[in-house]
């Protein structure tokens, strides 16, 4: 036996009262030992960081224009796609914790850890994507570090969104260095 093992001890007679009192409070059990209010407040400014995310990629899509263009557009479109599935996921989350999701768009921007800036043409916009990644990245590796294990499914939760969030500002850099290379200054198109 490792020096650091203790035996797996549950009273499971006593798990099992518990799991009938206070049903109706579904997936919060007595166990559940996070600030529920902190943490529903921080998904939902997650959440309104991942919709600013999706409106602003979605607009990037949109208005690339240029001779690489095409395949810039297509990391915008599968960025905006990943951060609404990063959207619902957090609105889920929030729900489960008998929480309510904050989609409303007043006050999105005030809510949002990111901004939500254009950009001029197509190099500025993947900057301007690239700013929010790293943005989303050091505030949910803050939340990470405050949930701790009090609260693991969402701790859980949120590294996977992190490490997608680290993904995406691989590819934005990576664009930038092969857009960098090739010198071009792509303006939007109008209309």
């Amino acid at each position: 036996m490792a020096a650091n093992s203790k035996p797996f001890l549950t009273d499971i007679q006593t798990i099992r009262k518990r799991a009938r009192e206070h049903i109706d409070q579904g997936a919060i059990t007595e166990g559940y030992t996070a600030d529920r209010e902190t943490v529903i407040k921080l998904l939902n400014e997650a959440l309104a960081t991942e919709l600013v995310c999706v409106l602003r990629y979605k607009f990037h899509y949109f208005m690339a224009k240029g001779i690489h263009a095409k395949s810039v557009a297509a990391e915008f479109l599968e960025h905006a796609n990943e951060e609404q599935q990063h959207a619902d996921r957090l609105a889920q989350r929030i729900t489960q914790l008998e929480g309510k999701p904050d989609f409303n768009p007043a006050g999105l921007l005030t809510r949002s850890h990111a901004d939500y800036v254009e950009g001029d043409d197509l190099v500025d916009m993947i900057k301007e994507d690239l700013v929010a990644e790293r943005i989303a990245i050091d505030s949910y590796r803050d939340i990470v570090r405050y949930l701790g294990n009090d609260d693991p499914t969402t701790r859980r939760m949120m590294e996977e969104i992190l490490a997608a969030e680290e993904e995406h500002a691989e590819d934005l850099s990576t664009l930038l260095e092969e857009l960098g290379k090739k010198g071009e200054p792509a303006k939007p198109g109008r209309g």
